[in-house]
Order: structure tokens, then C-alpha cells, then sequence
């Protein structure tokens, strides 16, 4: 692919994660009344869940999440965020959860 060509996909896929994360996804939860509404919490909770771990074992805390996500992790980053839109808090709730559970796990192996 013409590096022009993937840079553009790149800051498009990376500019539409911030949008469904930043905007789309709080606007919902403001309407529905969610008790998880902040931003960096469906960023958190969508990047737990792409690592299927705490996303801190899998990229450097210290600079910003998104930016060191290759294309295709972007792309599923973006797919999930999509699918809390579709399906609700349900899942959002189900997928908090889990995401708590990798970071309760995280602190316990740091310690170790």
C-alpha cells in the first residue's frame, strides 16, 4: 500500500475511534442514563476488551492508547465501540466488568 495512501486509512480509522469514544458514545449514555458515561472509561473498557487483558500489558500507558494500535486493532477497536452503540448497556456493563477483573488481576501480577 502507498505509504500516503495507509497513513490517510490510519488517521481516518484513529479519528473515527475518537469520535465514537469522545462523542457518540457518552451522547448515548447521557440519553440512556448509563452509569458509565465518561470517555476514557469506553476507552478503557474497549481497549481491556480488544487485549482480552488489562490493555497496560500490551502498550505503553505513558503515551496515548490509540496511537500505538496498529490498523487492524484500530479497526476492531472501532467495531466494538459500534457494538455498545448497538447493544446497550447491557453489554457495556458485561464488558465493564470484565475489564475490572483484568485490572484487579494487573495489580495483583505487578505487586508479585
Amino acid at each position: 500500500m502507498h505509504a500516503a495512501k495507509w497513513a490517510e486509512d490510519r488517521r481516518e480509522l484513529q479519528e473515527r475511534y475518537l469520535e465514537l469514544t469522545r462523542h457518540e458514545l457518552p451522547a448515548r449514555a447521557a440519553r440512556d442514563h448509563w452509569r458509565l458515561s465518561e470517555d476514557h472509561c469506553f476507552m478503557r473498557i474497549i481497549l481491556d476488551q480488544l487485549f482480552q487483558d488489562c490493555w497496560y500489558d500490551h502498550l505503553d500507558k505513558r503515551l496515548p492508547a490509540y496511537k500505538q494500535l496498529n490498523n487492524d486493532q484500530l479497526r476492531k477497536a472501532i467495531e466494538f465501540a459500534q457494538q455498545i452503540l448497538s447493544e446497550g448497556y447491557p453489554l457495556l456493563n458485561r464488558w465493564n466488568f470484565e475489564s475490572l477483573q483484568w485490572r484487579i488481576a494487573y495489580r495483583r501480577r505487578i505487586k508479585s
